[in-house]
């Protein structure tokens, strides 16, 4: 036990009734025995968590969002109006496993490439299951062409789904976030006040914003050209987001998967296969042979569990970061 000399001076201190300290008295010091605190009763619980997550259908999106809701919060899921059967899969085993909790789910689908849609998403997010703590704008394409092939409307449309759509669900996100308080009401005041970070404490994370990049962000992908510069935009932007969005204690940052046993990587696949002569799986075998050092192919649930870090209190202090999550292809 630590020994404190001039101890008897405490006996002097009006200590509130909450704390009750037991001293042991000695001829040559005194002794700190036991340090008993009562918190003070709460008239309220706190807020609820809520996340959106785009592209949640299936893959790493669904995956992500089972996760999040495993660490406790709500969950709005989307994706495009013609997966609306699996989004409505999704919230149904959410609601299964974790309803006793208190966690909720919903089904919301949009278009991210729309930022109407976008603000839809998150206007009724907020008035069915609180306000939104974490965007995850996991929502992306691929396609395998090479680049003297592409045409405006491959480019174009690359652009528009994994940079512009990361853009809107951020951008609608941050004002959302900024225009409520910590506690979940609207910020008192004229938009001023709100811009300035009404209700914030210093150094207090009020939101999160998670997009999804790729470890083509650092290291592109021969016939995969534009989906690699998407993927480098989104690390950018993310980065920059990060900078304007620090004063009103907002985090931004992104993470990037590798090699995934996910719909969209079998879309790869078979593109690469097609232009290599082999057939239906054997290039993602043969990369994950011969790239990734931990000798597997991903699963979505290794990305979930970064992203589960990256949406935790944990990662308060992480921002403009793109994490790679790929088991040993890029290292930095």
């Amino acid at each position: 036990m630590p020994r404190f000399r001039n101890l008897p001076s405490l006996h002097r201190l009006p200590l509130s009734p909450l704390l009750r300290v037991q001293i042991q008295n000695s001829p040559a010091s005194y002794h700190l025995r036991t340090l008993t605190t009562t918190p003070a009763p709460s008239n309220h619980a706190p807020p609820a968590r809520v996340a959106i997550v785009t592209g949640a259908a299936r893959g790493i999106g669904r995956a992500i969002a089972l996760r999040l809701a495993q660490d406790g919060y709500s969950i709005t899921a989307s994706d495009l109006p013609a997966l609306q059967p699996q989004l409505d899969s999704l919230v149904s085993e959410i609601t299964s496993l974790h309803s006793a909790s208190g966690v909720r789910a919903l089904a919301h689908p949009a278009d991210v490439t729309s930022p109407a849609q976008v603000s839809s998403l998150i206007d009724t997010s907020a008035a069915v299951l609180g306000p939104l703590n974490t965007m995850i704008a996991n929502a992306g394409i691929a396609q395998v062409k090479p680049l003297l092939d592409l045409t405006p409307a491959d480019f174009q449309r690359m652009f528009e789904v994994n940079v512009a759509g990361v853009h809107y669900c951020f951008q609608a996100a941050a004002k959302h976030m900024i225009s409520t308080t910590t506690d979940g009401r609207s910020s008192p005041g004229d938009q001023k006040e709100k811009e300035a970070g009404s209700g914030k404490r210093k150094g207090e994370v009020r939101g999160k914003l998670i997009a999804a990049a790729s470890i083509v962000a650092f290291k592109p992908f021969a016939l995969l050209g534009h989906y690699s510069a998407s993927k480098w935009a989104v690390r950018g932007l993310s980065q920059v987001y990060a900078m304007e969005l620090a004063r009103y204690g907002i985090t931004a940052n992104a993470y990037a998967p590798g090699i995934v046993d996910t719909d969209m990587w079998e879309l790869i696949d078979e593109g690469l296969g097609k232009r290599a002569g082999r057939g239906k799986g054997e290039m993602i075998r043969k990369y994950s042979e011969e790239l990734i050092a931990l000798g597997r192919t991903s699963v979505p649930e290794d990305v979930a569990g970064l992203v589960s870090f990256l949406a935790s209190k944990d990662a308060d202090y992480v921002t403009g970061q793109t994490y790679i999550v790929d088991g040993g292809v890029i290292y930095t």
